[in-house]
């Protein structure tokens, strides 16, 4: 089996995974809700909660993986077993310290920290004090978390996905089984959500363990700080921190000028956003994750050539999936947002709202998912720094468009200054990239970029006519969701069957990746280098 196979095999594992952790957070949502709905312990939850919730994007999601994988990879390809041992005992040892000082910061402040996410609660002391009792109990979160993801950096990087990729799933029931089960026998019922938090969290750091001590984890009790594998992640930590921090400042900054325009803006941004958020974690995150550990090796081993060939694969499959999706978006829009949310306070205004935003949401989307790959080639060169500039330049980017199309486009404008500023981003990771790296395909990449769009553009003109002809707004929920279904399947056969007959590699790619999975089902004897 060649690179480009395990990657979109490991990318295909890591995007069911997370598929399936989307669907239990909502109905992680749902059983919230319905168990607390709009209350004030509700609110003193979800203000406590914002916080863990930070920890996890970026500890779980990228800084941590950022700063390991390229370090352990180097040790794991060019170091002794003992020494990658070592290391691996020392890392551990040194993150489970700093986590715990950390913690007990967060808990001994967790007054001060409120303050700063929620002033208004000062004015109601009773919410407050829930707030920060909540907070502490939630603190250990952060010893768990950033331990799962020292196991995650480590899985991976011996090519285990579906572990890794799965134990977010384990952290949403958790949650559901603290407001099922534990809630209804605690003084305070919400604070039986905040043990689901920390069981879910706990057990996310428990399942991965015992295959973390197998891959190669063998504790001892080394603490050296000054290790020179050490000294190197710490210099790969600080930039990816502050490098997903900008992301939830930008995010910060778009919802303080969404509350400037007229009312709704801010949950139009929301719903659009998380519709957005689906396929860049089912395909953009999944395939960042998948290609690190491949880009390290390679960087470590200074095969560049194989590591620009890898990463022109990864830019040309990423388009692949998110140019036809980009196109579904827009086009199956209103369906969409009108069978998942319309119901309720939910009016056709608020429907008509979000599908404004989403459209320019969409824009963006193929920069979204590629900036996961991107940037996971300045990380497998142990580079951390470059990604973190361009992300601060982005982000100055991002709020000027913001308030230059917020006044004609309205919370549109917002919309549409976050897809233009991550299209300038990731034009520049590439330009950098390339200076740094040399040619990277950039022909092969535009040739392909053109049959995408051509076969995106004859399916959405299709979907377009589908959906005026059968999609009816007024049908029960269970008609539109089969007709909804029904639209994104044709979509999706039209591309494949467009894509076919135009001889697109990655099609046949796709399709040879899939006769090969059933061979090695059907002869499990068999390995997959044997198969034809």
């Amino acid at each position: 089996m060649d690179k480009n196979e395990k990657i979109s095999r490991a990318a295909g594992t890591v995007g069911t995974m997370t598929l399936a952790s989307r669907l239990f957070g909502f109905v992680r949502d749902v059983v919230i809700g319905w168990s607390f709905g709009a209350s004030a312990a509700a609110d003193a939850f979800f203000v406590a909660f914002r916080i863990p919730n930070i920890q996890r994007r970026i500890l779980g999601e990228g800084a941590v993986s950022a700063a390991m994988i390229p370090v352990y990879g180097e040790y794991v390809n060019t170091r002794s077993k003992e020494d990658t041992q070592r290391f691996a005992s020392n890392l551990f040892n040194i993150q489970t310290v700093v986590l715990v000082l950390v913690t007990l910061g967060i808990v001994a402040l967790a007054p001060f920290v409120i303050t700063i996410f929620a002033p208004g609660f000062l004015d109601e002391p009773g919410k407050f004090e829930l707030t920060v009792s909540l907070t502490r109990w939630m603190g250990p979160f952060l010893i768990f978390i950033g331990l799962s993801a020292f196991c995650m950096g480590l899985l991976n990087t011996h090519g285990n996905f579906a572990l890794p990729a799965a134990a977010p799933v384990i952290l949403n029931i958790g949650m559901i089984v603290g407001a099922l089960f534990i809630s209804p026998y605690m003084d305070e019922p919400i604070l039986g959500l905040a043990l689901g938090v920390l069981l879910g969290a706990f057990m996310q750091l428990v399942v991965q363990l015992p295959k973390t001590f197998q891959s190669g984890l063998k504790l001892s009790a080394v603490l050296d700080w000054k290790d020179p594998g050490i000294i190197k992640v710490a210099k790969l930590l600080g930039p990816a921190i502050v490098a997903f921090g900008v992301y939830e400042v930008s995010l910060l900054i778009e919802t303080l000028l969404a509350s400037l325009l007229p009312g709704g803006s801010i949950s139009y941004l929301y719903y659009a956003n998380r519709l957005v958020q689906l396929p860049l974690g089912v395909f953009g995150v999944a395939l960042g994750i998948a290609i690190l550990p491949t880009l390290t090796e390679q960087a470590s081993k200074q095969e560049f050539m194989e590591l620009r060939g890898t990463l022109n694969f990864g830019i040309r499959w990423i388009l692949f999936i998110t140019i036809p999706a980009t196109v579904g978006l827009a086009v199956l829009s209103f369906p969409i947002i009108q069978t998942l949310w319309e119901r309720g306070e939910f009016v056709r205004a608020t429907t008509e709202g979000t599908q404004y935003a989403l459209i320019f949401y969409a824009v963006g989307l193929c920069a979204f998912c590629g900036m996961k790959i991107l940037v996971s080639a300045f990380y497998s060169l142990q580079d951390t720094k470059t990604p973190m500039r361009i992300g601060i330049y982005t982000m100055i980017l991002n709020v000027g468009l913001a308030v230059a199309l917020m006044g004609p486009l309205k919370h549109g404008g917002l919309a549409l200054a976050t897809s233009l500023s991550s299209i300038a981003n990731a034009a520049v990771l590439v330009y950098l990239l390339k200076k740094r790296l040399g040619r990277l395909g950039g022909r092969k990449i535009v040739a392909a970029i053109l049959r995408f769009s051509f076969a995106s553009a004859l399916m959405g003109i299709a979907v377009h006519y589908l959906n005026a002809w059968l999609f009816v707004p007024t049908d029960s929920l269970i008609v539109r969701l089969t007709v909804l279904v029904g639209e994104v399947f044709c979509g999706a056969a039209l591309y494949a069957g467009i894509a076919s007959v135009m001889k697109i590699e990655e099609w046949h790619f796709l399709v040879k990746l899939i006769k090969t999975r059933k061979a090695v089902k059907a002869r499990p004897d068999t390995l997959p280098e044997e198969l034809p």
